[in-house]
């Protein structure tokens, strides 16, 4: 498949658009979900973007950001992953396994940019203390912006020219027959290893029983995920009707729009 000139602009508008949205957070657009499923639109394989992106998204959960520790670049991640598996004909495990490196890379070039925007921070102050326009302080967050766009545009736009000269397919296709098994097989690991971690964070020893019903009922049966969460919405309906909590909860509720009701028949 090749990148036409158009797809190729888009694909570095939307890469910029997840770069900015890395940092700022507002609509989410460098979660894998998104950002995979926006370029497999764009490459016109919006199955293989939201394949790959809700495995990624699985994988990278426990990924945050916690004070100065930086965590590993998903965002780049999912991009390039998703160009490899479309566009370089690679399979979805191996796609998803170099992800895991990709971030790495990715994670290192976000430092560096956090690095030079620190001595932003340093010229926000100085305009402060002399007292200039403030409108500078708002250049000087475009400029940041910009430069995290960049950090996530410009090696994808990278990887697609080296995509395009066949240098990235012909790399690929001398990798023996082994190590790309050995792909599929460690990119189920990852996955499996992503889950244990998200059910490790969110557990509830009360709630677990639903967790392995619905394991043996995904296992078992031919139901797809929208019967399948239809159902975990029925039991979990079911469960706060039944549960000794929502009773108590109704009945403190009604107590007080008792002694309410009481009072102002007092006050009248």
């Amino acid at each position: 498949m090749e990148i036409t000139s158009f797809k190729l602009i888009l694909i570095f508008l939307i890469s910029s658009l997840i770069g900015i949205e890395s940092i700022l957070d507002q609509f989410q657009l460098h979660r894998p979900l998104l950002s995979c499923t926006l370029i497999g639109l764009i490459l016109g394989n919006i199955k293989i973007g939201i394949m790959i992106g809700g495995t990624l998204e699985i994988m990278s959960l426990g990924w945050i950001n916690i004070g100065a520790a930086i965590c590993p670049d998903i965002a780049l991640a999912s991009i390039i992953s998703t160009l490899l598996v479309i566009i370089g004909k690679q399979s979805i495990g191996s796609g998803i396994t170099l992800a895991i490196p990709i971030a790495a890379i990715g994670q290192i070039l976000t430092i560096i940019i956090r690095s030079i925007c620190i001595s932003f921070q340093h010229l926000a102050d100085k305009i402060i203390e002399n007292n200039k326009n403030t409108i500078y302080i708002s250049y000087i967050h475009i400029i940041a912006l910009i430069l995290q766009a960049l950090r996530i545009s410009i090696p994808v736009l990278i990887f697609c020219y080296s995509m395009k000269t066949e240098t990235i397919k012909n790399f690929l296709n001398i990798i023996p027959d082994f190590i790309t098994k050995g792909l599929n097989i460690s990119s189920n690991i990852i996955v499996t290893i992503g889950y244990a971690m998200v059910i490790n964070m969110i557990k509830e020893k009360y709630l677990m029983p639903f967790f392995y019903l619905g394991f043996i009922i995904a296992g078992s049966t031919s139901f797809n995920l929208l019967s399948l969460g239809i159902i975990g919405l029925i039991l979990s309906i079911l469960y706060i009707q039944l549960s000794p909590k929502y009773y108590e909860f109704k009945y403190i509720k009604n107590n007080k729009n008792n002694k309410n009701n009481i009072k102002d028949n007092e006050l009248d």
